[in-house]
């Protein structure tokens, strides 16, 4: 009987040799270094600690080892294994740490940014101005009165003492529902409406009337054939042209800021005598570009005032015609359109912008209550 064979052939498993060890560690060392992501150390790791590895190859030899010589070739492998595996470890630690901090870098969140949530629109502005424009007049003791848009002929004209030969009753500015002579208009104006709270309340009457008018022009930057006036009346007893003075300084100084003026000039309207036109004080320059070539104002062209609206005594046969006894009480009434108050109050350029329904230009008033 022979004896166990003690002996083998190096040649037979070099790969087990401590030489071809160290190279492939070295390779495999070498490798991990260069990994410059997780994507490619994990190529590597396959590539030199996976199944198909020249140590997982090598590893398969040991078993035709002799006994002998398999511990000491097992415990190279060991080594081996060991050391590609602390710097697969070492290495994917570093990677982790350099990718979160790129990642950081990269999805930084500025938590001082508005919050991004979908836009919730905005109120439109003449909507919101004129509910100002009421509240300022419900803190002086007016009521807000109210009127139909589709007018008699006699509340928009007959009873506000316009002849029947007034331009503003032919077409070129008024919109007949059928015809000129059908008596029914599209009201021109938000007087009607003061005609009305004459007919229906009992003096003294002080009432402030927004609302929606409509005349024949032509849309363009600065005029609409549909907008909106706000119109205020007072009928008492004593009432005088400084009552009406002071409610306008009052009502510029609501809508413009603190310090603002208004001035009367004569004019003329079938409704109101002595009638006057509103100028507002220039809310830019308040008046200090007058003859200033050094400070010149665009917004009134430097001469210290803008035309607003117009004013004056209600003329005594308006009131005579809705029943009111002219001989005891007087009353004053005003009127301005409520796009041209806009467009002061917020520097708006183009009347149109407010009749496109842009949602652009309607958001950047906001939801203003």
């Amino acid at each position: 009987m022979s004896g166990p064979n003690t002996s083998f052939d190096p040649k037979q498993v070099s790969a087990l040799g401590a030489e071809s060890v160290d190279a492939v560690v070295a390779e495999a060392l070498t490798a991990i270094a260069g990994a410059t992501n997780l994507t490619e150390l994990k190529d590597v790791r396959l590539a030199h600690a996976g199944d198909r590895s020249p140590l997982a190859l090598a590893n398969r030899e040991i078993g035709a080892l002799p006994p002998a010589a398999k511990a000491d070739a097992g415990k190279r492998m060991g080594i081996a294994r060991g050391q590609i595996k602390d710097a697969l470890d070492a290495r994917e630690a570093d990677l982790q740490a350099l990718r979160d901090a790129q990642v950081l870098n990269e999805e930084t969140v500025d938590v001082t940014l508005p919050v991004d949530r979908s836009p919730m629109g905005g109120r439109h502005p003449l909507t919101t101005l004129m509910e100002r424009i009421c509240d300022v007049f419900i803190a002086m003791g007016y009521d807000v009165a109210e009127g139909p848009e589709v007018e008699a002929d006699w509340v928009n004209f007959d009873a506000l003492n316009v002849p029947p030969d007034h331009p503003a009753r032919t077409m070129q500015d008024t919109f007949y529902v059928e015809s000129p002579d059908s008596g029914v208009v599209l009201r021109t104006q938000t007087s009607p409406i003061q005609i009305r709270a004459m007919l229906d309340r009992d003096v003294p009457i002080y009432v402030v009337a927004p609302g929606r008018v409509f005349r024949t022009d032509e849309l363009d930057a600065t005029h609409t054939p549909v907008f909106h006036q706000v119109e205020g009346l007072a009928v008492d007893e004593g009432l005088t042209m400084a009552d009406l003075k002071g409610t306008l300084d009052h009502f510029a100084q609501e809508m413009f800021g603190a310090g603002i003026r208004t001035r009367l000039r004569p004019s003329y309207f079938p409704f109101t005598e002595p009638s006057a036109e509103i100028d507002l004080q220039c809310f830019v320059c308040r008046g200090e570009s007058i003859g200033n070539s050094d400070k010149p104002c665009r917004t009134c062209g430097s001469e210290g005032w803008i035309e607003w609206g117009g004013c004056g005594m209600v003329n005594p046969r308006v009131l005579t015609a809705v029943g009111i006894d002219s001989s005891r009480y007087r009353g004053f009434a005003f009127g301005m359109g409520i796009e041209r108050t806009l467009m002061f109050r917020n520097g708006v350029t183009d009347m149109r912008d407010m009749v496109e329904g842009d949602v652009r230009f309607t958001r950047a008033f906001g939801l203003e209550s």
